[in-house]
This record gives C-alpha cells, sequence and structure tokens, in this order.
C-alpha cells in the first residue's frame, strides 16, 4: 500500500489518478496528524521531516530535479505542470516494489493483477508476445509473488543452448554418459528445485526432447542422461514464446500434448507500440536504472516524451533501453531533449507524419471520451461502457487530459 499525504494529493490532484492507473493500491493520510501507511508514503515539501528513508517528498512546481534516496534520507522529487506527465511516473517508479514491472497502462497493471493471482497455484504458465516484451520479467514476477519466492529463480533460453547438450543441461547427467562427462550433472531441472525454470523460447526445443520435457511436467520427475532411475523434482515451469505455438503445433514442429500442458494459464503481452501510456514508465525506470551514481537525472522534456511514445518500436523494450542509454551518454545541458533521442529507422521522414498522427489520435480520444460523457449525463459507469472501457480506465484518461489542459 501506498500512502499519498493529503498535501501532495492537493497540489498534484493527478498524481493520485496515475498512481491507480499503474496499478499501485493508494490510501491518503493526514501528514499533519502523523498518519502514514506500512509501505512507502509520498509527502509534501512542507512535511519532509515526517519522510523516512523509503518515501518520497515531492516540491510541485519547483524546477525539475531528483535528489535519489539514501538509507536515512528519502528521495526528494521537485517537478511543476510542465513535466506532470513524467514527473507522475517518476513517482510511481521511486515507490513501486523492484520486483514488479513497471507499467503505466491500466490494462498493464490488470495483467499484474492477474499475474499475482495465478502465482499462487503451481500451475504452468505460458507467456506469449514479440521479443523484448518484457516476459521474463514477467516471470520474476510471478516467482516473486508466490509461495515459492524463497526459492531459486532458474532462466534458460532454450534457442542458445547447443541441440546435442540441450537434455543434459535440462535433466542432468550421470559420469561417463557422454564424452567429456568426468562427474554428475544436476541439470536445470534440479538447480530450480522448489522454485521456478522458466523455459525461454520454447519453440526452439526440438521435438526428440519434448516428450522427455513432457514426462518431466505430467509425472513431476526427471531422467537424467545416463540414469537408470526417474528422480522426483518440484518445480513450477513458466514457458515463452516469441512464435505463435498453436501455428507451430499445426505445422507439426511443437508436441500438441506438450501444448496443452505448457498452455494452462496464457498471458500474452502486448507490443509496446500498443502500450502507449507504459512507454512513458519504463523510460522513467531506465532512466532511473542507467543514470550513473552521482549524476543529476536529466529529465525529458516533452517533446522528447512525444517522441517516444509516437514510435513504433519494433524492438520494444530492448530498444527503448538502447535510446535511453545514448540519450544519457550524448545529451548535452540538463535535459534530454528530442534530438537526443537517436531512434534507428529506415527513414526519418516518417517522423512528423507520426507525431502529427499521435497528436491527433489524442485528440480524437479526448473527443470521444466528452461526447460519451455528455451523451451519459456525467455519468462515467455508463460513459466507460459506451467507450469499451472499464471505469477505472476512464477515470485514468480524464486525470490525463486535465493535466495536458493545465
Amino acid at each position: 500500500m501506498i500512502g499519498l499525504s493529503d498535501k501532495a494529493a492537493e497540489a498534484n490532484p493527478a498524481l493520485a489518478a496515475w498512481l491507480d492507473g499503474c496499478g499501485l493500491a493508494v490510501t491518503l493520510f493526514r501528514a499533519s496528524e502523523g498518519g502514514r501507511t506500512a509501505g512507502p508514503a509520498i509527502y509534501a515539501r512542507a512535511d519532509a521531516a515526517q519522510a523516512t528513508g523509503r518515501d518520497v517528498v515531492i516540491d510541485f512546481g519547483a524546477a525539475p530535479t531528483l535528489v535519489r534516496a539514501t538509507a536515512a534520507t528519502p528521495a526528494l522529487l521537485a517537478y511543476g505542470y510542465e513535466d506532470l506527465a513524467f514527473g507522475n511516473a517518476l513517482v510511481a517508479e521511486l515507490v513501486r516494489p523492484a520486483f514488479r514491472p513497471a507499467a503505466g497502462e491500466p490494462e498493464s497493471a490488470a495483467t499484474l493483477i492477474f499475474a499475482a493471482r495465478i502465482a499462487a497455484s503451481d500451475a504452468s504458465v505460458l507467456l506469449l508476445g514479440e521479443t523484448g516484451t518484457g516476459k521474463e520479467g514477467m516471470a520474476r514476477y510471478i516467482h516473486a509473488v508466490s509461495p515459492r519466492a524463497s526459492g531459486p529463480f532458474t532462466a534458460v533460453n532454450c534457442a542458445a543452448l547447443p541441440e546435442t547438450m540441450l537434455e543434459a543441461i535440462l535433466f542432468g547427467h550421470r559420469k561417463g554418459s557422454f564424452t567429456g562427462a568426468s562427474g554428475d550433472g544436476e541439470g536445470l531441472f534440479r538447480a530450480a528445485d522448489g522454485g521456478t525454470l522458466l523455459l525461454d523460447e520454447i519453440a526452439e526445443i526440438p521435438l526428440s526432447l519434448q516428450a522427455k520435457l513432457l514426462r518431466a511436467l505430467q509425472e513431476r520427475e526427471i531422467l537424467p542422461v545416463g540414469a537408470v532411475r526417474p528422480e522426483p523434482i518440484d518445480v513450477r515451469i513458466i514457458a515463452c514464446a516469441n512464435r505463435d505455438l498453436a501455428a507451430e503445433v499445426e505445422a507439426g514442429r511443437f508436441r500438441a500434448d506438450l501444448y496443452w500442458r505448457l498452455n494452462v494459464v496464457p498471458v500474452n503481452l502486448s507490443p509496446l507500440r500498443a502500450r502507449r501510456l507504459d512507454i512513458r514508465a519504463i523510460a522513467a525506470a531506465m532512466l532511473l536504472r542507467h543514470t550513473p551514481a552521482g549524476m543529476a537525472m536529466p529529465f525529458p522534456t516533452a517533446a522528447a516524451l512525444d517522441r517516444l511514445m509516437n514510435h513504433a518500436w519494433p524492438g520494444n523494450c530492448r530498444e527503448l533501453e538502447n535510446v535511453i542509454q545514448r540519450a544519457l551518454l550524448l545529451h548535452s545541458g540538463e535535459r534530454i531533449h528530442a534530438p537526443d533521442l537517436i531512434i534507428d529507422r529506415a527513414a526519418t521522414a516518417p517522423e512528423a507524419a507520426a507525431l502529427s498522427l499521435g497528436a491527433a489520435a489524442r485528440s480524437a480520444e479526448a473527443d470521444a471520451i466528452r461526447a460519451a460523457l455528455d451523451e451519459a449525463g456525467g455519468h462515467r459507469l455508463r460513459a466507460a461502457r459506451r467507450l469499451g472501457i472499464s471505469e477505472r480506465t476512464l477515470r485514468y484518461r480524464l486525470a490525463e487530459m486535465r493535466a495536458v489542459a493545465a
């Protein structure tokens, strides 16, 4: 639970809506009465004396700066209306749990809530999505909020392992079972015992090995290479695929029975181009991660944010991280400006059109929301139903519209 002081909420009315849209539960408290929450809290500058090392103090209206927290002192974050969008995203990144992926879209927050629900079981999970959409981060989150959190999290990229050694790497081997096997090898299933094993790029496992993987999932036991007796295992499997596994089954490249065993709970991660508000949150997280110690973190300008949020991001989060790292190395001055964002593209001419289309899309969205509210007589739930979105998403969109108009 994130605490938000009454003075901080009053100074920045859009902040509570942003945090709610990120899926971070917020409770208001009166700092003047000494109240707070068990988790991190957000204070106004006037109440900074009450903040501890895990909190954030906001100096709203001041020039954009960030002084990072220490064990004894809270983070001090200053920003005003010009930097409202990025500043609010930065607050969320400073207070969110480290194991929780960054999120700005309400739909992404809903996916995290769903992931936390399925984490309570031992059911296999299949994470689907393009390369770079954050599948490993989601797998780590599921592990972190599961009953297996105290156990190991072991990740393996199946495409990166030599096919001839894949069986021994996964299931282990006995001494002398093949040339060079001078001792026993426990294998990744055994290394993950009591925890979670992430099998990334699962579609790359050869058909000859898929039957053995299926047996490990069904019987909860493995047979190391060269062994004569199976060994019990206690492992939760999360698999990732950036290809359509159903199509791979249809083409005969993936076993149907293994597909259904893995696909107990599918979670589809949308590409970054479909998660516009996540871009702002992830950019904030990456700036925090990659700004060198002792260096003041440069805030992106509104034009720089527009450039980020209107790019198609074919490389998804990995491409965004590359752009942020380049900007930190190459920018001049105290801010990151749009020209500092060197984005790979086949041609630069379409960029102006993309920015124009982005602005047009935002304007059309605002017009549709206003029309739905008018038709619903100002009733938000009915307006949300007309728009085909949740009331929570509508509240978030309204808060963003107010922030842009301020």
